[in-house]
């Protein structure tokens, strides 16, 4: 009985989880971009250089902050704010039949699917290790990777952050003795990210042109 409260309590988490990340895959990318430019415009100003452009001025002036919490969660169409009873995972997109209650624009089925496959992947993580330390290391694992995914599907892009937060944490739970020896794990971020590198520059060598980012390489050594 016990084993299923755990099962049951992990895979609700999972739901909630997954709601989360959904906002975390579409507003990171918008935060770096908004950065960017921002260091852009700065550093090319010290230049003495003309900073003006009317898209990226659109860019910084879409909302007066943009973070992971502002501005609320809204319908990208008609800005309704979303309710909180419209957003629980996986309930509110059956309900309101994938559409928004306010102008009845489709909802993507991408926000329930995420949901969904982040619910199902801790409740197999649930199966696998018994409450403690070991089963919450790898429900962050999976998570930074979910998160990581939908980035790098949406945008080709895996942030710098997020891809090093993943890669330190690993190496000091190894370290900590909770996973795989510490020598195994900076043997394996080493030929994680020279195998990638080196098949990155014998491709470049080969046609002349780019075939994958550099952060690839950084989240195989992951």
């Amino acid at each position: 009985q016990n084993s299923l409260v755990y099962h049951a309590t992990v895979f609700i988490m999972g739901l909630i989880f997954g709601s989360f990340f959904n906002m975390v895959i579409y507003r990171i990318p918008i935060i770096l971009k908004r950065q960017w430019i921002q260091f852009s415009k700065e550093y090319l100003k010290e230049q003495g250089f003309e900073t003006s452009g009317q898209a990226n001025e659109q860019i910084l002036n879409s909302a007066e902050k943009f973070t992971l919490s502002t501005p609320s969660s809204h319908c990208p169409k008609c800005n309704h704010k979303i309710k909180p009873w419209e957003n629980i995972p996986i309930i509110s997109y059956l309900f309101l039949k994938g559409k928004c209650s306010n102008c009845d624009s489709k909802i993507s089925l991408r926000y329930p699917s995420v949901e969904l496959l982040t619910g199902l992947l801790f409740l197999m993580i649930s199966f696998q290790f018994a409450f403690g330390w070991e089963s919450l290391i790898w429900l962050f694992f999976t998570s930074m990777i979910i998160v990581l995914s939908g980035i790098d599907i949406d945008h080709q892009l895996l942030p710098d952050p997020l891809v090093y937060i993943l890669l330190w944490s690993g190496l000091v739970v190894s370290m900590a003795g909770f996973t795989i020896p510490l020598f195994d794990a900076l043997t394996g971020a080493l030929v994680g990210y020279l195998s990638l590198w080196s098949i990155f520059w014998w491709f470049k060598i080969i046609s002349g042109k780019e075939g994958m980012g550099y952060g690839d390489f950084k989240l195989l050594a992951a």
